[in-house]
């Protein structure tokens, strides 16, 4: 019992050490959660969506009151002297007075020729611009995000094919060297099978570090410790079917994010025409107070000294109607409304790239797609060589030069299908920004 319960435990502890020392895999769910928290400009288009919140509110609308409290003092020290026309010359020295107020003011706009209304309703506009324009960061920040994961998935498995290589050239040393010993090759059969050694493990370690650098790009993006590089990728790639796709093209004008901006931004354009056309209508104001005034006044040669102390409401409606303002309104209304038709001809040549960008995206796609098959079957052709290449070198029916360029071509062949493979999900993202999708389906 004590020898199976000691086994348990070097079991255990040899499996807690596996578990360790297996690098953590990154997922693409849990990188896109992280960047949609942790990246930098997605943090800061939050802040100017929080920005234009603020903006619309009640508080910056113009509809709530004005309330304005003042107060005073005033001390007055003077000398006086009189000199009436028949009398005795009065001299006083020292002569003081007080005065002191307050009062609570209350203004208010009743109408401002709906300026004030308008202004508000384009407030509320501009907030929704502002979400429009922070998904246009978010979309951006996760199509940088996800293009910069799939190279990290591309150089991992680039780094898999080229570690292979460099195992199948290092047997190929082995095998030359024995050949040399018992003289069925010269010496430099075994000096061509070193420098291939040498130019795989030049491959690999610059590819080693390509991958590690592009952690690090992956580590800035999503706010992680830059040092930290012991993670691994998701190399798994699913693409939406064909007929998903379709549907997406078909509603990308619906959901394309630049479309909609100019929407929106036609809509700010038609509620600046109508603010600026306020300027043509009178605008009334409301005004009330509550004040509080108290004078002491020194007595004179012929007053006696006295305290008055006044306090009270009082209100008022005034109405101000710029009948002529030089044209000032003019101007702006005749501006604001060219301005709306800039947004209309932006939006008519916006539709019109968008509809382009959308067909050299998907035709790009398409292409992609084909070149990864094409690969695929180029990955098999070259595998099938590459096996009847090592069973006739094993043989000693090829040179170890032609075993050589059997293994170039499959190491080219993988890595070319690795590169078409994440090409074609890069396209992929790019026809789903494209097309108001990037954010709704799975990556």
């Amino acid at each position: 019992m004590k020898v199976l319960h000691r086994s348990l435990l070097t079991l255990l502890f040899f499996s807690t050490c596996s578990i360790w020392s297996q690098e953590q895999i990154l997922t693409k769910e849990e990188v896109i959660s992280r960047a949609l928290e942790e990246n930098f400009g997605i943090k800061l288009a939050k802040n100017q969506v929080e920005i234009a919140d603020n903006n619309q509110s009640i508080f910056n609308s113009g509809y709530l009151p004005s309330l304005t409290g003042l107060a005073g003092a005033n001390y007055d020290l003077n000398d006086r002297i009189t000199e009436p026309e028949n009398g005795e010359i009065v001299d006083q020295r020292g002569i003081e007075s007080n005065r002191y107020n307050a009062s609570i003011n209350l203004g208010y706009t009743l109408f401002d020729g709906l300026g004030r209304f308008y202004n508000y309703k384009s407030l509320k506009e501009q907030y929704d611009l502002s979400q429009l324009d922070a998904r246009e960061t978010v979309e951006n920040s996760i199509l940088q995000i996800m293009s910069v994961y799939y190279e990290i998935a591309r150089l991992s498995e680039n780094i898999d094919v080229l570690e292979e290589t460099l195992e199948i050239s290092k047997n190929r040393v082995t095998r030359a060297q024995y050949q040399f010993e018992y003289g069925q090759a010269n010496n430099l059969v075994v000096l061509n099978a070193r420098v291939d050694v040498n130019n795989d493990s030049i491959a690999l370690i610059e590819t080693e570090q390509q991958l590690r650098n592009t952690k690090r790009d992956l580590n800035v993006l999503i706010n992680r410790e830059i040092s930290d590089n012991r993670f691994q990728v998701d190399t798994t790639v699913n693409f939406v079917s064909e007929l998903e796709l379709e549907s997406f093209v078909d509603e990308a004008e619906m959901n394309n994010v630049s479309l909609l901006q100019i929407e929106q931004s036609l809509e700010i354009s038609d509620y600046d025409i109508k603010i600026s056309k306020s300027g043509y209508l009178p605008s009334v104001d409301l005004t009330g107070s509550y004040g509080w005034n108290r004078n002491r006044s020194a007595a004179t040669a012929f007053f006696p000294g006295s305290t008055t102390t006044t306090d009270g409401f009082a209100a008022g409606v005034s109405l101000r109607w710029d009948i002529f303002d030089t044209g000032r309104t003019k101007v702006l209304v005749d501006n604001s409304k060219i301005r709306y038709q800039s947004q209309e001809i932006r939006k008519q040549q916006l539709q019109s790239e968008i509809r382009r960008d959308i067909a050299n995206a998907l035709g790009n796609y398409r292409n992609k797609l084909y070149i990864l098959r094409v690969q695929q079957q180029n990955v098999d052709t070259n595998l099938d060589n590459f096996n009847r290449s090592q069973e006739q070198y094993k043989l000693g029916r090829i040179t170890s030069i032609e075993f050589r360029q059997a293994q170039i071509n499959l190491l080219d062949a993988r890595t070319s299908l690795n590169l078409a493979k994440y090409d074609a999900k890069l396209a992929e993202l790019q026809v789903l920004q494209l097309t108001g999708q990037l954010l709704n389906v799975e990556l």
